[in-house]
């Protein structure tokens, strides 16, 4: 499958995209299906459609680009820490899917990364990341990194926040087993740099931060 995919990416780049964004979300809801996940999924009207965005969201499990990466609207790369490009056939997926890998240790190439992204966005492809830089095993979240909403700052695509509740009783609580859980998907209203007040504008990071753990703690009743 990824031959053909490879064959018609050479000649239908966008072709490409979008084959492999309605194969890999097919195949992720078979994952979760597996996996016995209950998946509640809130505000699922509030991303935009039409235009691309930028998805930021709290980071807890692998299970969280499985899960939220099964509902893109359209086609959408995921920003992934390095060692996930070592991973055979998962990375070729991934670089099908405009995903980039970030080394958090070479600033000069996390720079790079943030500005492809940005191309990215221009193109009309939606991109996500987790500001908190890595995947958190405490039960309170991390600050947000302030070099991830450059993509937003620079394109001007509105801030999609994505609060997942839960993900990590999937696996991370009990590696190497996968046991059945209820998970908890809130995605908030879509948040436009050029509408916001000046002092949330310079500290993005820390409104969207606050918006997002807002709705982690709310959800937290239900999981």
């Amino acid at each position: 499958m990824q031959l053909i995919l490879w064959i018609v990416g050479k000649f239908n780049p966008m072709a490409q995209k979008t084959m492999s964004l309605a194969i890999v979300s097919r195949a992720f809801k078979i994952v979760a299906f597996l996996s016995g996940v209950k998946l509640t999924v809130i505000g699922e009207e509030n991303v935009p459609k039409d235009i691309p965005v930028l998805y930021v969201g709290n980071h807890r499990s692998y299970f969280d680009i499985v899960l939220s990466y099964a509902r893109v609207p359209r086609i959408t790369g995921y920003i992934a820490k390095k060692e996930i490009k070592k991973v055979p056939i998962l990375s070729t997926w991934m670089v099908f899917m405009d995903c980039l890998f970030l080394d958090r240790d070479d600033i000069r190439q996390g720079l790079q990364v943030i500005l492809t992204a940005i191309d990215n966005v221009k193109k009309g492809i939606s991109m996500t990341i987790y500001p908190e830089g890595t995947r958190n095993a405490s039960d309170e979240m991390l600050p947000f990194h302030k070099g991830s909403f450059k993509i937003a700052q620079k394109t001007g695509c509105p801030i999609v926040p994505m609060t997942i509740n839960n993900s990590n009783a999937i696996f991370e609580d009990h590696a190497p087993f996968i046991k059945k859980a209820h998970v908890i998907l809130e995605y908030g209203k879509p948040i436009y740099m050029d509408q916001l007040e000046p002092e949330d504008k310079k500290n993005i990071e820390t409104y969207c931060y606050n918006i997002i753990k807002e709705t982690y703690e709310k959800n937290k009743v239900d999981e």
